[in-house]
């Protein structure tokens, strides 16, 4: 694995980085099957699976069946993929994947597209901020927040062959390229992106790029920042949260959903039992999506380098 982030976009759209791997997962794999819910031309699948249509199956605007459907494929062998957007992937057919999946111990990996305010103009209906809370609450469940297209296949591939529910979060345009191509992600693992001793910050999915770029305006005020990439909200690296609080005394995490059951919940957890420091939080606080695009999003609720910067100001402030 190796690091190549520079603050310039990854050419390859992450859908068509799905709508590349899943057909070629399939072509691997005989027990990989791949589930829709009417929205294959969104990430590119609507051709192979019309020209493969026992490995590619429209479920229709049906998402609870669809993950039904494909929990019922699952304890009968076939691994199933399915994708649908982010808040149909998650709360809409939560139940299902609950009971039939979790509960049922079948083995499906879900894909939600365009989470938090990587929905945009589709507005805040389709705007995720609680995807992943919902799923953290699963039991056996693994939950990945995507940092760039060469993670998305890496997880993708990861996911296929592991055991439980997983759920992978992901926008379907450009994000910022942090690894370089073929780089293998294991799951669990945190990825250290900076080193830095006076302060850590974790981040997951488009905020990693937000989290880079606030470490360097930092580092013109004189502040080191610890960047880690925690793409694997659940199972979380509890020995990278350690290590990193005890190294700088100080913590911000930064996250593209809410601060309630998300990515801050899961490392103040971490603290609290372990080791007992001062955080902060960039998160979208308790309120719903709206409509528009994402470059205004992300400043309407805060997700930027800059609210990161004023953070990490802040919880300096509090340190020792």
């Amino acid at each position: 694995m190796k690091i190549v982030y520079t603050g310039e976009l990854d050419p390859r759209l992450c859908k068509s980085v799905l709508g590349e791997t899943i057909p070629a997962l399939a072509a691997e794999d005989p027990d990989v099957i791949y589930l829709d819910a009417d929205l294959m031309n969104c990430i590119g699948t609507a051709k192979w699976a019309a020209a493969n249509p026992d490995k590619g199956i429209n479920c229709g605007i049906a998402e609870a069946n669809m993950i039904g459907v494909a929990c019922g494929l699952a304890s009968v062998g076939f691994k199933p993929i399915v994708h649908t957007f982010g808040p149909f992937a998650s709360r809409r057919c939560y139940d299902q994947a609950f009971l039939s999946g979790g509960y049922a111990k079948n083995d499906i990996t879900i894909i939600g597209t365009d989470p938090g305010v990587t929905a945009a103009l589709n507005g805040g209906t389709h705007m995720p901020f609680e995807d992943v809370a919902l799923y953290r609450a699963l039991p056996g469940a693994t939950v990945i927040d995507v940092t760039d297209p060469t993670m998305l296949i890496s997880v993708l591939r990861q996911c296929v062959n592991r055991p439980g529910v997983k759920y992978i979060r992901v926008g379907r345009k450009q994000y910022a390229r942090v690894y370089e191509d073929g780089s293998e992600l294991p799951i669990g693992k945190a990825v250290t992106l900076r080193e830095g001793g006076d302060v850590a910050i974790f981040a997951a999915g488009i905020m990693v790029h937000e989290a880079l770029q606030a470490a360097k305006t930092l580092e013109q005020q004189g502040i080191q920042a610890s960047v880690l990439d925690m793409f694997s909200i659940k199972p979380l690296d509890e020995e990278a949260v350690v290590e990193y609080a005890r190294k700088t005394g100080a913590v911000v995490v930064a996250e593209n959903h809410s601060r309630n059951g998300g990515l801050y919940d899961a490392v103040t957890q971490v603290l609290a039992e372990r080791c007992p420091t001062p955080a902060c939080c960039v998160a979208v606080e308790d309120e719903f999506g709206e409509v528009g695009p994402q470059s205004y999003l992300q400043k309407r609720f805060g997700l930027t380098a800059e609210h990161i910067v004023r953070q990490v100001l802040a919880v300096l402030g509090r340190k020792g």
